[in-house]
């Protein structure tokens, strides 16, 4: 049975820890607002452009298309993951749903034949996934939201990949972000970047008006040319903020759970604390009566 001392050592502890996890949910709270803002500001020009683009290479012819899936003889079948992930942890299951997420689709596209590289934005997936995946790391980029995400960090790495595309490195490139619902609500999704490829089967009524029949001046190879490459950065920029946005309705909700269960706890410790306290003194009082009787 701990003694008074340790017990009252222990609820000072976890009151200290309360204060800590108290201040991060309203700094988390402060920060998911701006977040949020910036991810739904972005998410309605982003899903724009990516159906204007569909519109556009439905248009065209596939077998010369610069962006298209590229089929020879010997084709390289190897994919890159642009994993984003958070550069901080005490965020729930955020950063564990996105490695989980991670590992299935290495998984699978291991046991399809394909050979897999990685650009990790954020540390937490990449130090859960460079143990095993060291050789195939291209590129760990940290510290990139600080204090808000930058257009030019989604452009650098849309660079890259379209380095690697262009000289056949890469057969595709899938994006791995954590879209946001609400503070208690994000799924983890992929999103093909490359190649990007004509949609047959448009179902809805948005999709059709956009790919009502026009005519396109200059032709829409040399649109696809100039829209792609930025469209790209639009997506990874997209999903960034998504990121960002999940991340940290993911903490608030975290912090305010760790909050309540250390009110339980300090709850707990103090009335066991009085219950001790109660049963040292009866015991006090028992001896003091009894040694007062035999005397």
């Amino acid at each position: 049975m701990p003694s008074l001392k340790d017990l009252r050592n222990r609820i000072s502890s976890v009151k200290s820890t309360k204060k800590i996890t108290s201040a991060m949910k309203m700094v988390a709270a402060a920060k998911l607002k701006r977040a949020q803002d910036n991810a739904e500001k972005s998410r309605p020009y982003a899903e724009k452009m990516k159906q204007v683009v569909s519109s556009l290479t439905n248009k065209i012819n596939q077998s010369n298309f610069k962006f298209g899936k590229k089929i020879t003889s010997n084709s390289n079948k190897t994919v890159l993951l642009l994993v984003c992930s958070a550069d901080r942890g005490l965020c729930g299951g955020f950063n564990g749903s996105i490695i989980k997420f991670t590992k299935k689709l290495i998984n699978k596209l291991s046991n399809n034949g394909y050979t897999v590289k990685f650009i990790f934005i954020g540390k937490k997936a990449y130090q859960a996934l460079k143990r095993l995946h060291s050789q195939s790391t291209l590129e760990n980029i940290s510290d990139f939201a600080n204090p808000s995400i930058k257009f030019e960090i989604a452009s650098s790495v849309r660079d890259q990949v379209l380095e690697l595309f262009d000289s056949r490195e890469i057969s595709e490139c899938h994006l791995i972000y954590t879209k946001f619902k609400s503070a208690i609500s994000q799924t983890v999704e992929a999103q093909k970047l490359l190649p990007v490829e004509s949609e047959s089967d448009i179902d809805n009524e948005e999709n059709k008006k956009i790919n009502t029949s026009y005519d396109y001046e200059p032709s829409e190879e040399v649109l696809l040319d100039e829209i792609i490459p930025r469209n790209i950065a639009i997506q990874i920029h997209s999903g960034l903020l998504e990121n960002l946005a999940s991340e940290q309705g993911s903490r608030m909700t975290a912090m305010d759970n760790a909050t309540r269960n250390a009110n339980d706890m300090i709850d707990n410790l103090t009335l066991f604390y009085n219950r001790s306290r109660q049963a040292l003194i009866t015991k006090e009082l028992i001896e003091i009566i009894s040694g007062a009787e035999a005397v």
